[in-house]
């Protein structure tokens, strides 16, 4: 077995069980293991701390898996995770309502770099480490054994696995192509979802309680959905009533997609309008209009990949907020996100009071929002917890 030692000192966040292991922390490797392979991390003296995937291509060289030096990280192990993580979701599916989730969300799940997302009879698979990819026959087995899907299909993000030095994967993983929109059910709301050209794994199901929240402030409203995608929060609220939606996204798939959703659930399409544009441009061109809404959501991409990144982040993130609250009716609702990791919610909330300084509102957080059940933030892993929203009501 592969050894890995670290330097002196360095073996405190390994035994309260974070997951990463940088490649500065490390210091020599007894062995020459090959990226994706399983290795026994040791302090300076030896003594074992824990086996992971090592990849040298990587700033997180060692991503661990296991602390139990007598436990076989094998072929069943992975299989008894990927069972864990797909029962603790199966109540979300329960009632019908709903058949979308995530049911493996990477580190929170034990399984770093795997991300399978449920679509009704399909799954989406992200695979973002080299260690993940070489036990990936053995995942889609027990995926098949456990949930018989018609397809598995491959949305390996390029960028992220560049991070291990690996090539984008795009396709069929196992069974059936995807049609080009699969219908899904999310809270009694179905959806078209692409999964092979939509971003990202094909939908955002870490918005499903948000979406259901907001929308109970929605009623009679004026509503504006800026990144609107294929319309979460925009059919939720048509669905409980709001007055009008004006939904704005830069992808025209996306737009016609959201379309196509409203007339998939007989929401009153003389109630929407969808604009495909920029959102920052259409912001100011909502302000020059004097145009006002009741309700405005503002779910940005994330600005934030890493820390380094931040400071730009927060200018952007103030001038969008700031932006929104200038069009809101005087005490207005602001849905407002980030799905920057790096951007906590206190770092989000001192955002939100420079943006109201800059647009001199004033602003109350009324409620908090976070990311759901089937996106678990695991207690020696903060950093899996990268989804935070306010409600605020500005006056």
């Amino acid at each position: 077995m592969i050894n890995v030692l670290l330097k002196k000192g360095k073996e405190k966040a390994v035994l309260q069980r974070h997951p990463w292991v940088f490649s500065g922390a490390i210091e020599k490797l007894k062995g020459n293991p090959a990226n994706g392979d399983i290795v026994r991390l040791a302090d300076i003296k030896g003594q074992f701390l824990a086996w992971g995937f090592y990849n040298d291509q990587s700033r997180v060289a060692v991503r661990l898996l296991e602390w139990d030096e007598n436990t076989a990280v094998d072929d069943n192990w992975f299989r008894a995770k990927v069972k864990q993580a797909v029962d603790s979701r199966a109540h979300l599916l329960a009632d019908k309502t709903t058949d979308t989730c995530r049911l493996i969300f990477s580190e929170a799940d034990y399984l770093p770099g795997l991300i399978v997302d449920k679509y009704a009879d399909y799954l989406s698979v992200q695979v973002l480490t080299s260690g993940m990819e070489k036990r990936m026959s053995v995942i889609i087995d027990e995926l098949q054994k456990l949930l018989n899907p018609k397809g598995i299909f491959d949305k390996s993000d390029a960028g992220a696995r560049a991070h291990e030095g690996m090539e984008a994967s795009h396709g069929v993983l196992a069974g059936e192509a995807p049609p080009e929109l699969v219908e899904v059910k999310e809270n009694g709301i179905t959806y078209g979802i692409n999964i092979a050209e939509g971003q990202k794994s094909g939908f955002y199901c870490d918005q499903r309680d948000n979406r259901r929240i907001l929308a109970g402030f929605a009623a009679g409203k004026s509503v504006l959905d800026c990144f609107c995608y294929t319309g979460g929060f925009t059919l939720n609220s048509l669905h409980q009533g709001a007055a009008s939606v004006t939904s704005v996204d830069s992808s025209a798939l996306a737009i016609d997609t959201l379309k196509k959703n409203i007339a998939l659930n007989n929401l009153p399409a003389d109630k929407h309008r969808a604009i495909q544009s920029d959102v920052n441009k259409q912001l100011r061109a909502f302000r020059e209009a004097r145009e006002t809404f009741d309700v405005i959501v503002l779910d940005p991409p994330k600005y934030a990949p890493s820390r380094s990144a931040l400071d730009r982040a927060a200018r952007a993130y103030k001038d969008l907020n700031r932006l929104g609250m200038l069009l809101l009716n005087r005490g207005g609702l602001l849905a407002t996100y980030s799905c920057s990791g790096a951007m906590d919610m206190e770092a989000f909330k001192q955002v939100l009071a420079w943006a109201a300084l800059d647009a001199g509102k004033q602003v109350q957080f009324i409620y908090q929002f976070c990311q759901p059940e089937d996106h678990p933030v695991r207690s020696s892993f903060p950093e899996g917890e990268y989804l935070k929203g306010l409600l605020c009501r500005v006056f």
